[in-house]
């Protein structure tokens, strides 16, 4: 079963071109793109009039290469055209960085749009994610991601920064309250409606959200003091809350991903 989920709102000229490029990739490349999605601010639930077409892609290879001993990229990137920019991981590298504890695969897994892809890879996929992610690791993703933004808008105080602090901030406070699970939305409002959260923060992100979307720049300044308050507070608590993983035995997770790679990439080749 095949799967699209664009919404209405996003340029069907862009849209048109993504497919295209899609094509070219796997024609020129001799590859299948098993998943192709939105990842950034339109995916993430904050997009402003600009904002770019950022389609990320998981592909395998023909059987071919991976039989050979000179081995190609493991990324397919695209020069920027216009607000589109077009890449993706080879499946190998996607769930190398996975055990690894980058969150960057399942966020694409989680993406409410979608440009293509097959169903039960997806569906294969995160549930292999769920079973070899490790919430400690996956949470120190976002917290070093989070206080480098952080970090980064303290320099230029640009207010449409601060959403690249806010949403892993949002996803450290999904992953306390959810203690059994490390695999987090990546949308935002998502994040905001399934955490119990002071009403003072929920109001102040929605009143942030709506600002985004309806100006190309909403220029600099101070932090609404309720978001500023909640993101420092879930940084502090995130370095406590999820500590380093020491010497952690991978042994069975990266037996259960090297299972799932062979299979994709036999299935390719039939």
């Amino acid at each position: 079963m095949s799967l699209r989920a664009v919404p209405e709102s996003m340029d069907p000229m862009v849209v048109g071109s993504i497919d295209a490029e899609l094509d070219r990739i796997e024609s020129e490349h001799r590859v299948s793109v098993r998943l192709a999605i939105e990842s950034g601010s339109r995916a993430w639930g904050f997009p402003s009039p600009d904002s770019d077409y950022d389609c990320r892609f998981v592909y395998v290879a023909a059987l071919d290469t991976y039989l050979s001993p000179w081995r190609t990229r493991d990324v397919i990137e695209t020069p920027l055209v216009g607000l589109l920019d077009v890449n993706g991981w080879e499946l190998g590298k996607a769930l190398r960085l996975l055990v690894n504890g980058n969150a960057v695969l399942i966020e694409w897994l989680m993406s409410p749009i979608v440009y293509r892809g097959d169903a039960r890879f997806r569906a294969d996929l995160l549930a292999l994610a769920e079973q070899v992610a490790d919430r400690d690791k996956i949470a120190r993703h976002y917290l070093h991601l989070g206080a480098r933004q952080w970090e980064l808008f303290d320099r230029n105080r640009s207010l449409k920064k601060v959403f690249y602090a806010l949403r892993p901030a949002m996803a450290l406070r999904w992953l306390r309250e959810h203690p059994e699970a490390a695999v987090a939305p990546m949308h935002l409002p998502t994040l905001l409606a399934q955490c119990d959260l002071p009403g003072d923060v929920v109001a102040a992100v929605a009143e942030l959200i709506d600002l985004k979307s309806q100006t190309r720049e909403m220029g600099s300044g101070a932090v609404p003091a309720p978001i500023e308050v909640f993101m420092t507070g879930e940084f502090d608590s995130a370095a406590d809350a999820f500590p380093r993983s020491a010497n952690q035995d991978l042994a069975h997770a990266r037996e259960l991903t090297a299972e799932f790679f062979r299979a994709q990439a036999l299935s390719v080749s039939r």
